[in-house]
């Protein structure tokens, strides 16, 4: 099962590239792993080559080609682009596949889809978080060294030419694609369909928002066991896996459109849309609507009308005689615990008759899954479940008082990005005004710039009182490490947050059925005491 991952990196520092293949690196924070003395540690297992460039020198290489054709100058231009061809790891007992032959299949592949570029081809056979499979990077430099036959996959004309940059289209990722998947079938390997599209997509972005989700999950599990606590999740997942859960969740039981668009709204508090033969959904914390196809081929709309006129066929074979307004239909329990209604204070309950025994019904059902949550929990008493719900409630106050603080020093990160732009931009008209000859004319010339500068000024040195300012490169690193602290204690916040809502309606519904069994107790005393009398 061989897939082709792309990556487009707009790094300048190639040897960066060339120490990633090398050496031991922490793939989950992407920083090299170093031994007691500092030094980074070479990998126990790689295979490295070079195509039209020495492996070693690969980064000067493409330096002196960029310097020559003038070309990777800029900041926001492509500079490189990393392939990686990630093998089943089936393949090794299967198919005997050693690093080695991945990585003469990784030449052959370099070779026939970029030629004319440098580039780097390295085998790892330790694969990713210890999975053991193996993969093939092959880099390249973005722009092209030398002239080239024109190709199936090329379009223009200076997509054959020297000085000019990798061009990927769909067409060319299609026969990028194909040609890996040609020689996994010719070698034996395992192998999928490239070309159709994924059941579940999972881009990269979102693949290591799981992996840093899970790992808060478990430091905050941790703390909860360390109570004594049982935590409410162990798994977790991204907002698009949510999506996706939830429309497979419904999509199961659904047998119209109409009725998934209902439900999905009702039980999961998703908008589901229809546009232009196309499915798009909205969740509740969301402004813009997720189309299908960026959650997979499973969430599309025709896959899903197919599911629910299965749904419906099987639902007419099973129970042919089902009606709308058949009783049975109100025992349907939600997947997550409810109050109990109060009968007595309910006003729609009191004026039907009909609504009330509904209401009835729906309490037994919620104290009967009360009662076994309680069990399963391991409360076996009400102190227990009131101190854990307190013990709940102080973490979910310390979390959101943590990510209230976080977001306080990004505000002021924020602050100090603004005004730092602000001074540099007007730096120069600054200094202008201090070499002019008639300062008065100047800065009423210039009022606007100078009044920036100013202010930028000020405000810097409030933030920096040594007088030192920080680079927008430092900020804005910053700036992105206190996002993602201040993402994953919102993300604690949450957690406990609907932990503790759970708690809230557990107690309030043991309440409830403690409260009904003295109602019910004392009724009997009373007519213990009546039938005495008579």
């Amino acid at each position: 099962m061989a897939i082709l991952k792309h990556i487009a990196s707009k790094n300048s520092n190639y040897g960066s590239a060339i120490d990633y293949l090398k050496y031991q690196h922490d793939e989950f924070h992407l920083v090299p792993v170093l031994d007691e003395s500092g030094n980074m540690l070479l990998r126990e297992e790689f295979y490295l080559d070079g195509l039209n460039c020495n492996p070693e020198t690969f980064d000067l290489e493409c330096e002196l080609l960029n310097q020559q054709h003038h070309k990777n100058n800029t900041y926001d231009e492509i500079k490189s682009h990393h392939y990686i061809i990630s093998h089943d790891p089936r393949d090794n007992a299967d198919h005997d596949l050693t690093g080695e032959r991945a990585q003469a299949i990784g030449l052959e592949y370099a070779k026939a889809n970029f030629p004319g570029h440098q580039a780097l081809v390295c085998t790892h056979t330790d694969g990713n978080n210890g999975t053991g499979n193996i993969h093939t990077h092959i880099i390249i430099n973005s722009l092209r060294k030398f002239d080239i036959e024109p190709q199936t996959y090329t379009e223009r004309p200076i997509d054959c030419k020297a000085g000019y940059k990798h061009h990927l289209t769909k067409d060319y990722l299609k026969h990028l694609q194909k040609s890996l998947m040609d020689i996994c079938q010719r070698e034996g390997l395992h192998q999928v369909d490239l070309l159709s599209p994924a059941a579940d997509k999972i881009t990269q972005q979102e693949y290591h928002a799981q992996r840093r989700g899970q790992l808060n999950l478990d430091i905050a599990n941790m703390e909860l066991l360390g109570d004594g606590i049982t935590p409410m999740h162990t798994t977790f997942e991204t907002d698009k896996e949510k999506i996706r859960n939830a429309i497979s969740d419904i999509a199961e039981r659904a047998t119209s459109f109409d009725e998934f668009q209902r439900l999905l709204k009702a039980e999961y508090g998703i908008l589901v849309k229809d546009h232009r033969g196309r499915f798009s959904y909205l969740p509740a914390d969301r402004q813009k609507f997720i189309s299908a196809r960026a959650l997979g081929s499973n969430y599309d709309r025709d896959r899903l009308l197919r599911i629910f006129a299965e749904n419906a066929r099987n639902k007419e074979r099973n129970n042919p005689h089902w009606a709308a307004d058949d009783p049975m239909a109100i025992l349907f329990i939600k997947s997550d615990l409810r109050l109990v209604v109060d009968l007595q204070t309910c006003v729609k309950a009191q004026q039907s008759r009909a609504y009330a025994q509904k209401v009835k019904i729906s309490n037994l059902q919620q104290m009967a899954r009360t009662v076994a949550y309680v069990q399963e929990h391991g409360y076996d008493s009400y102190e227990k479940l009131s101190d854990t719900t307190n013990t709940i409630q102080s973490k979910m106050a310390k979390a959101r008082s943590d990510a209230k603080f976080t977001e306080a020093k990004l505000k002021k990160v924020n602050e100090q990005i603004c005004y730092l732009g602000q001074y540099l931009s007007t730096k120069s008209v600054y200094g202008d005004f201090l070499k002019s000859g008639n300062k008065k004319s100047f800065r009423q010339a210039h009022a606007e710039d100078i009044a920036k500068y100013e202010e930028a000024l000020r405000i810097l040195k409030q933030h920096s009182p040594d007088g030192k300012f920080p680079t927008m490169k430092d900020l804005r690193a910053e700036k992105e490490q206190l996002t993602i602290q201040k993402d994953a204690q919102y993300d604690t916040y949450h957690y406990f947050k609907d932990y503790h809502r759970e708690l809230q309606t557990v107690c309030a519904n043991i309440d409830n059925i403690l409260g009904t069994e003295r109602e019910v107790q004392r009724k009997q005393q009373q007519s213990r005491k009546n039938e005495h009398s008579l």
